[in-house]
């Protein structure tokens, strides 16, 4: 099977006032459809670096990025935003929501920016607000519902528009105990039952608990991969 998203020999150098600091340093990466997979490393390993490239939010210094068959590497920011509008989520830490826009305005939000009729976003938005169990607060703004509720939005969002992939940049790190695995479960039984593609950067040992594939990257290199059951 072809991979869905692809890295080769994937670098990144930073420059600031005349400093050269790299964050990937040759990084070969690929995931198929139906992943549940977690790229992991300290702070500062490179792991939020390299799926912000996936994502093609950013372009590498070297080395060649694939989405769905399409080189992202090679393509304008007008391109990659139209391919990331069409077939990527993406899932904040910070949840990243529209404080003046209620729940089922930001989980509709990504098919508004596709030019959907008002009646099919608001039905898609609302079928995916239900899948995490977030129906019940759809007129309600980010700021009346919690952190853990917030990144359900952020997830539904991410849902609604049915990307090839979501990536997941520290989905749990601003949550409790409680409502992180909660979260978990839910992308869970997304990827179970739905099969959406997930992809995470994350420390949390919550999370690497429960992900199929573990990426490990130290000083931005891959040190170690493991399968999970």
């Amino acid at each position: 099977m072809q991979a869905l998203v692809e890295a080769r020999n994937l670098h990144k150098v930073y420059k600031a006032d005349g400093v050269e600091t790299p964050a990937l340093r040759g990084v070969d990466f690929s995931a198929r459809a139906g992943e549940f997979t977690a790229i992991a490393g300290p702070s500062g390993s490179g792991k939020s670096t390299l799926l912000h490239l996936l994502g093609g939010l950013d372009l590498p210094t070297e080395g060649e990025v694939w989405l769905d068959g399409e080189r992202l590497d090679e393509k304008d920011a007008v391109a990659r935003a139209r391919l990331r509008l069409w077939k990527v989520g993406f899932v904040f830490q910070a949840y990243n929501l529209i404080p003046v826009l209620t729940a089922l305005e930001n989980a509709a939000f990504v098919l508004e920016l596709r030019g959907l009729p008002a009646r099919e976003r608001a039905e898609r938005a609302r079928a995916a607000l239900a899948e995490l169990e977030m129906d019940g607060f759809a007129d309600r703004k980010p700021n009346q519902l919690s952190g853990g509720q917030q990144q359900r939005v952020a997830v539904a969002r991410a849902l609604a528009a049915e990307p090839a992939v979501i990536f997941a940049d520290e989905p749990t790190a601003n949550l409790d105990s409680k409502t992180g695995l909660a979260l978990i479960e839910y992308m869970k039984r997304l990827n179970r039952e739905k099969g959406v593609t997930f992809i995470f950067s994350t420390h949390d040992p919550r999370l690497l608990e429960h992900v199929r594939r573990v990426v490990h990257l130290e000083d931005g290199r891959i040190v170690h991969e493991e399968e999970r059951g």
